[in-house]
């Protein structure tokens, strides 16, 4: 495997991958622990290597909260399980719901800190956008959470269970695969899942494992602002979709809309996504374009598009901007949305206009913030402020 030490942001926050062990701040806490980590576990406490995969089942399978109803391992075990590890999900500091079904969950974990997790129900299926920061360190001028400076990195567990909090919410578990209305997962939450890689990496592989949490890496789809030297990374060991937050035609634009740009220029995006490992035009790049407001709007932006995607198995997907306080920005008209998407589905590319959902409780596309702020000193060496994506 790759060094995975980075120089990013990413390396300003964020606890390691070792496997939880119990200390006097707490047990041991199963929910973020993958397969390796159960076989520790097991070894740790001399118990047969096979008692991982039951533990695994009743954990990451039937979701249970409790060790008392884990009927296949022995009541000793259970006890000494309850006395030194535990099952706590995410507390929903919030659960609201939107006219339009949209549901938003405030998540608050063990240390107090807070991120959002959204429920978006249609016919079709059910995506669940799932948070991989407390906060963000892109400060992308159109989006509410690029308000709110980096907290940290959330764990696999804390990644993890954001899944299972919901699913516990909505009352799915021992549900076949089918009949589920969390169907999809996209990680699409607060921060930049490529700047907490290893994090995020962890918690998806959980989450893909076919005799656990089961969602396939088809179903699975990981948003970037454009993270290049990542980007490879992810579809090699991960395999999961891609989205790329775009949003502009030329540098200029984008410099100012995604700073992350300033780094990472169009072109270079671009390349990678040509090279993103599987793309094919059975299982295309969502590129993620706002609609501001004689910004990037104009039926020249829209040819533009055209002409920078072209070659690269893609879909467009036109996200009328979702206003929030003190918001720079005006959503485009419906006219020049209609005629946008016209140009760039006439030149070859598909270009749905995504329908806006979870406006009314601040859970669209781009409104997600929380009250979490920076408290932890910087470690020594780092900045005080761990974004800056200029040269």
């Amino acid at each position: 495997m790759a060094d995975t030490k980075m120089t990013e942001p990413d390396a300003a926050a964020g606890p390691g991958l070792a496997a939880p062990v119990a200390t006097a701040e707490g047990p041991i806490r199963l929910i973020g622990m993958d397969r390796g980590d159960f076989g520790r576990l097991m070894e740790r406490l001399g118990e047969k290597p096979f008692r991982a995969n039951q533990l695994w089942a009743w954990v990451y399978g039937r979701g249970l909260a409790d060790f008392d109803g884990m009927t296949t391992l022995a009541k000793s075990f259970r006890a000494r399980l309850a006395e030194i590890c535990t099952l706590a999900r995410p507390q929903a500091a919030e659960d609201i719901l939107s006219a339009d079904t949209t549901r938003k969950w405030l998540f608050r974990f063990a240390d107090g800190e807070l991120a959002e997790t959204v429920f978006i129900p249609n016919a079709e299926r059910g995506s669940l956008c799932v948070s991989s920061q407390v906060g963000c360190t892109l400060n992308c001028r159109f989006c509410h959470t690029g308000t709110q400076r980096l907290v940290r990195n959330l764990d696999p567990g804390e990644i993890v269970g954001q899944l299972m909090a919901a699913r516990d919410a909505i009352g799915e578990w021992g549900l076949r695969s089918q009949d589920r209305m969390i169907t999809n997962i996209v990680m699409m939450g607060m921060g930049e899942p490529l700047y907490n890689f290893d994090n995020v990496a962890k918690a998806l592989r959980i989450v893909m494992d076919p005799e656990g949490l089961s969602v396939s890496k088809r179903r699975i789809t990981l948003s970037t602002a454009g993270v290049v030297p990542m980007m490879a990374r992810c579809g090699e060991e991960l395999g999961v979709n891609l989205a790329v937050s775009l949003h502009a035609v030329t540098d200029e634009v984008r410099d100012v809309l995604v700073p992350l740009n300033r780094k990472y220029p169009i072109k270079e995006l671009l390349d990678a996504c040509r090279a993103y490992p599987g793309v094919h035009n059975a299982r295309r790049i969502t590129f993620e374009y706002v609609m501001l407001k004689g910004v990037n709007d104009s039926p020249a932006d829209a040819r533009a598009l055209v002409r920078l995607l072209k070659g690269i198995p893609a879909k467009t997907n036109l996200i009328p901007f979702n206003p929030w306080p003190g918001a720079p920005y005006e959503c485009s008209t419906d006219a020049a949305i209609r005629e946008f998407a016209r140009i760039v589905n006439d030149g070859g590319l598909s270009a749905p206009i995504r329908t806006p959902r979870g406006r009314d409780i601040l859970a669209a596309c781009g409104q997600l913030k929380t009250a979490s702020v920076k408290a932890r000193a910087p470690r020594p060496g780092a900045p005080a402020d761990p974004v800056d994506a200029s040269r």
